[in-house]
């Protein structure tokens, strides 16, 4: 029996840069009949990094058989796979080039189980919205907490930004990325998921985005949001990119 119906989309806006850099998709693995992948990147110092972000990730997906039950974890790991397999590969690529690329990044995985599992390396986010209340937002904390951890002080570890030895990207010859993982293994009609990068969620609310996620297809919802993003931008924002997925009702109709 069928949990929930997926119903999903993309959308992207150059803002006033020059080239999109942001790269966003949602895929179906070959091995994997009922699971999905929405994977979304942050190009930076180009397009190179986020393009390797869904280059990867549709090559570890497609090869990803699961097994017959719910195993969170495994999927866990398979985003993981996923970052430092391109992690690996920027940093090749920049020592045949000669110039280091980054990239972000935001995946989440559904089962036919009621498992979402997610993992972020950067600035983009997910948001999980529960019938358009946010239930859970990704973040800096964890990031944070693992610099002071390594003995960085607090106010240093909370400016880490400035540093391009403390930068949480793929692609970093200087560090490693601190891959973030989170799991919901209820996923439900009514759950709604969002991933975007940072020229979209940097001018709302969790409230707004909720709302307008909870009240729309996601066609609709991206484009009201792209809209809303470039009039608050006043004309100065930066690459918008989303994906959009609401689980629903089987044979329930947006």
């Amino acid at each position: 029996m069928n949990l929930f119906k997926i119903e999903a989309g993309t959308a992207q806006h150059i803002g006033n840069r020059p080239r999109q850099n942001d790269r966003v998709a949602i895929l179906n693995g070959a091995r994997a009949p009922g699971y999905v992948l929405a994977v979304l990147s942050d190009g930076i110092n180009g397009v190179a990094g986020a393009e390797q972000v869904l280059h990867t990730a549709r090559q570890v997906f497609d090869g990803f058989k699961p097994g017959d039950g719910p195993n969170p974890e495994r999927l866990a790991q398979l985003l993981r796979d996923i970052v430092h397999e391109t992690h690996m590969v920027i940093k090749m690529n920049a020592v045949t080039t000669g110039e280091e690329a980054h990239a972000s990044f935001v995946g989440l995985l559904l089962s036919p189980h009621g498992e979402a599992v997610w993992a972020h390396v950067g600035d983009s986010r997910l948001y999980r919205f529960e019938e358009g209340q946010c239930a859970l937002r990704t973040g800096d904390a964890a990031y944070v907490e693992h610099l002071v951890s390594d003995r960085l002080p607090l106010e240093s570890a909370r400016n880490h930004r400035r540093s391009k030895l403390l930068l949480n990207v793929l692609g970093n010859s200087r560090k490693e990325p601190f891959v973030t993982v989170g799991m919901h293994t209820g996923a439900a009609a009514g759950d709604q998921f969002l991933l975007c990068t940072d020229g979209l969620w940097h001018f709302f609310t969790d409230a707004e985005l909720g709302a307008a996620i909870v009240r729309a297809t996601p066609r609709q919802a991206s484009e009201m949001l792209i809209n809303k993003a470039a009039e608050r931008s006043q004309g100065k924002g930066g690459n918008c990119s989303m994906a959009i997925v609401k689980l629903v009702k089987p044979g329930s109709d947006l």
